[in-house]
Formats: C-alpha cells, structure tokens, sequence
C-alpha cells in the first residue's frame, strides 16, 4: 500500500468514527454512526415498530435486527422507539454535525450539468421514475446486520460523501455518494448479500447503474458502470461480481460512486464498512 493511499484511508477512516456511539435501554440496543449522514443499528424484541422522531418507518427483523439511516441534514437529536406486544422502548441520540468539503469539477458536457433539449429532458424523465421505483424496493431481510465490505478494491477516495459539488463553475447539489477511483474494468463486488432490484446499462446521469435492496429499505448503488453482470431479481452474496467500474454517464475519469438511500434518506455507505 503506498502512503498517499494509506494517507487517504486514515484519513478517510478518523472521519467515518466520528459519532460512534452505544446507545442501550431495556429491549432497545442501538450502535452506529450517530453523525449525519449515518446510521444506527437497532436490535430490539423481534417485529417491533420502529419509528423515528415519532413517525413509523420500518419493522425489526424476526431476530429483532433493524437500521435507521441520518441524512446529510439529520437534527442534532434523533428519537428512535420501538413499539409493539404491549411495550415501549424508546432512545434519543446525539447527532453529530458532518464534515462535508467542496469538490469542484469542470469540463463536464453542458448537456450532463443543464440539460435542456427536449428530447433529452424526456428520457431523464423516464429514468427518474425507473430509479424511483428501484429505491422503493422494500425486502424482508436484514444482510446489514455485519456490515459492509468495500465493492473494491486498490481504490483512492477521489470525492467524500456529502461533498458540495460545483459542476462547471455552477453549484450543484450535494454529492450523496463516495467516488472510489480505479482503473477501468476493475471488478465490482457486492459488499454485502441482497437483492439486485435495478440493473440498466446506459442512464444519462448515471451510465451503468446496479440497485442492491439490503432489506428494510437499505439500498445501495453502483454508477457509472462499464459493463452489468447481474439482473434485476437475481439475489446475490457479499462478494458476488456486480459488473465493471467504468466512467459512463456523467464521469470525467474511471471511478465507482457508491451510494446508499435508506428509505429515502441518503447515507453515507463507507460509514456501515467493517473496520
């Protein structure tokens, strides 16, 4: 490992500990990343409701396994309870504030930053709502439960999660993904068991993109491909092949953007990373 790489990753790793906590009440255990842009790991009496800041938004699994992912503007204090058989658990958690810097990239297409002609404007359309679809996917699992491996490997963070991108001079919004640069070609894997629920070859913005439903609305995605070794519906393992880093779509050079939702809500995946 060279030391600009070994730079990069502690560097990289002193950020992501930030707002790691325990959190623990009668049948409510919470750990995780209690910062913005990450998650709490819940384990609580099985098939209890969760709700966050009093809105119900997921279940626990039949082992009492669940996750709750803090967007990039998560409050200062996050309220999680379970409900369910008669009880109540409940936790308020501290929330620490990210440390999101600017990335600036130019020489993009004007047609990938402002796109205006009609015919291009309708396909994005059509492209939205496939992707909308594929984040609404809500499987009965819980493949977070140890974690996540990195989806490569021999990998520079070319850009953190949470950045605020200006794209050819124009602010733009926030960068809700974590560039890993490799070589074109290099193999992508899935850091975790899931379910592919999108799997398309060629998206204006995102190029070759792959879905990953990790259960409860866990969901992680793969831009930019090159090439797509999976299907929509194929269940795969931590550490099947997904495909090929690429720079299709919107990309000025070869680099895997990892991204999470969770329920809607961006996370920052490098933050559930075994260490």
């Amino acid at each position: 490992m060279t030391p600009d790489r070994r730079a990069l990753l502690a560097g990289a790793a002193a950020w992501a500990a930030a707002g790691t906590a325990r959190a623990q009440a009668a049948d409510l255990d919470l750990t995780g990343r209690f910062v913005q842009g990450g998650h709490a790991l819940g384990r609580t009496w099985p098939r209890a409701l969760v709700f966050v800041d009093g809105e119900a938004l997921t279940a626990a699994s039949p082992t009492g396994d669940f996750i709750v992912g803090f967007d990039r503007d998560a409050p200062a204090s996050v309220q999680i309870e379970a409900r369910g058989d008669g009880r109540t658990a409940r936790r308020t958690l501290d929330i620490a504030p990210g440390d999101f810097p600017i990335t600036r990239v130019d020489g993009l297409p004007p047609s990938t930053v402002e796109p205006s002609d009609p015919a291009l404007l309708e396909r994005i359309a059509r492209e939205v709502e496939i992707k909308t679809e594929g984040f609404a996917s809500r499987i009965d699992a819980d493949h977070f439960r140890d974690g996540f491996d990195w989806p490569v490997t021999g990998f520079r963070i070319s850009s953190r999660w949470g950045a605020q991108r200006v794209l050819n001079g124009t602010p733009a919004r926030p960068h809700y993904g974590v560039d890993l640069a490799v070589p074109a070609g290099t193999v992508i894997r899935a850091p975790a068991a899931g379910r592919v629920v999108l799997a398309q070859p060629d998206l204006h913005f995102e190029g070759g993109l792959t879905l990953i439903d990790h259960g409860q609305g866990l969901i992680t995605a793969y831009l930019h491909q090159s090439r797509l070794d999976v299907r929509a519906g194929q269940d795969v393992r931590r550490g099947d092949p997904l495909g090929r880093v690429g720079m299709t779509g919107r990309a000025t050079g070869p680099h895997l953007c990892w991204r999470m939702k969770w329920r809607n809500r961006n996370t920052d995946p490098s933050l559930l990373v075994k260490t």
